[in-house]
């Protein structure tokens, strides 16, 4: 085959010789094994873009890498650390291997934590052991502990593309107990404060003169709906991809469950979540919603929210769930006035905040201020355990009007 004839090969040809073009392949495997989404096209356009620029200058050869490798702004700084690392950093690397080890108190100083998705992704691939020859190992596991029971507890943000597998399987299996609730409608019971007319006058029909036993009617019970507001934008964006595997359980396990999602605007993501497959589920999600990753406009998106959905969603003491973390990009303009009519429109308004996870939180940004008022349950939300106390929150019953708030120094 001549070079004429197959474009590929001529490009190949062409690409820089040497050790340049074999780490800059390695290079980007390991951003995918981190969880950027680059393919095997990417490492072509990062060959055109070295090959553009040359490797003399190191600030130019990190930014012609940056420039095709990342998509997203939030997967810059995973790019960064990566770069540092991969291309001889001491530094960097140290704190890979910290990373690896078990945390201790260490210095003030030391603020900045390699992700540990980052620091797996570096490691040689294990090596297959020897079928042929297995060998008996006896372990103690007197002072070992389950994976599984850590995992509760470990932050969303902070797990390995493993760790992030497993969790996706464990969240498919936590419910959330709504307590069920009287309706108007009523239904035949054997005991009752209401007297079924029709069915004791039925009843006395072919008694014979003889008495009749009343019949009575109780009010049904049902479980209220469950609406949620889950806030995408690129501070939630990690959290918000978790969520979400979350939220297509319960959604397929409850006949009335409501999906919206916001950031700049208000997208109903329901009939996308239905589908009993969650890859497909939220393929269609990605596709449905325009501004996953962006800012956030949490008073417009309720603004919509209330003109638009209130009344279709609202009725029969629905619950509320609000997934944020309350920067909003206007300063909380607006939002007082509609998280209040939100509040009064629903039974119980839920606050699911991930930065509850820090023991120093203070409600200082605007946005946070002005929902807090008008929120009957201010939880965290930032991984297993965090869910299941959720469920646990909400199967106790209402606590509205019972608000203990936290305040901004």
């Amino acid at each position: 085959m001549s070079a004429a004839s197959s474009p590929a090969l001529a490009f190949l040809a062409q690409l820089p010789r040497g050790k340049v073009a074999e780490n800059v392949l390695h290079f980007v495997r390991m951003l995918r094994a981190a969880g950027l989404p680059v393919g095997p096209a990417k490492v072509i356009d990062a060959l055109s873009a070295v090959e553009a620029v040359g490797i003399e200058n190191r600030s130019d050869f990190r930014e012609a890498l940056a420039a095709v490798l990342v998509a997203r702004r939030e997967h810059l700084v995973l790019f960064e650390q990566a770069f540092d690392l991969y291309w001889r950093n001491p530094r960097l690397l140290e704190k890979m291997l910290a990373a690896l080890l078990p945390k201790v108190q260490g210095r003030a100083g030391d603020t900045a934590e390699l992700p540990a998705r980052l620091a797996q992704a570096m490691l040689p691939p294990p090596r297959r052991r020897d079928e042929a020859a297995p060998q008996e190992t006896e372990l103690d596991a007197a002072f070992t502990f389950s994976a599984r029971e850590v995992l509760q507890k470990k932050d969303f943000a902070t797990m390995t593309v493993e760790e992030l597998a497993e969790v996706k399987a464990l969240l498919r299996h936590i419910a959330l107990p709504l307590p069920e609730l009287p309706v108007r409608r009523t239904a035949a019971a054997p005991r009752g404060r209401s007297i079924d007319l029709r069915a004791t006058l039925r009843r006395s029909v072919g008694a014979g003169g003889m008495l009749a036993p009343l019949r009575f009617r109780a009010r049904r019970k049902r479980t209220p709906p469950l609406v949620v507001l889950c806030d995408i934008s690129g501070s939630m964006d990690r959290y918000a991809r978790m969520l979400l595997h979350f939220l297509h359980a319960i959604t397929n396990e409850g006949d009335r469950v409501h999906v919206l999602t916001f950031g700049t605007r208000l997208t109903n993501i329901t009939r996308h979540l239905r589908h009993r497959d969650v890859d497909v589920a939220l393929a269609q999600v990605a596709a449905a919603v325009e501004d996953w990753a962006g800012g956030t406009r949490i008073g417009s998106c309720l603004f919509e929210f209330n003109r638009r959905w209130s009344r279709r969603l609202l009725g029969q003491n629905a619950v509320v769930l609000l997934i944020s973390d309350g920067l909003d990009a206007d300063a909380g303009e607006g939002l007082a006035f509609e998280a209040e009519r939100l509040s009064k429109s629903c039974a119980r308004l839920v606050w699911l905040n991930p930065l509850l996870r820090y023991a120093g939180f203070e409600a200082r940004p605007a946005g946070i201020r002005a929902l807090l008022p008008w929120v009957d349950d201010f939880l965290p939300v930032h991984n297993l355990e965090s869910l299941t106390d959720l469920a646990s929150a909400l199967g106790r019953g209402s606590s509205r009007r019972s608000r203990a708030l936290p305040r901004a120094a």
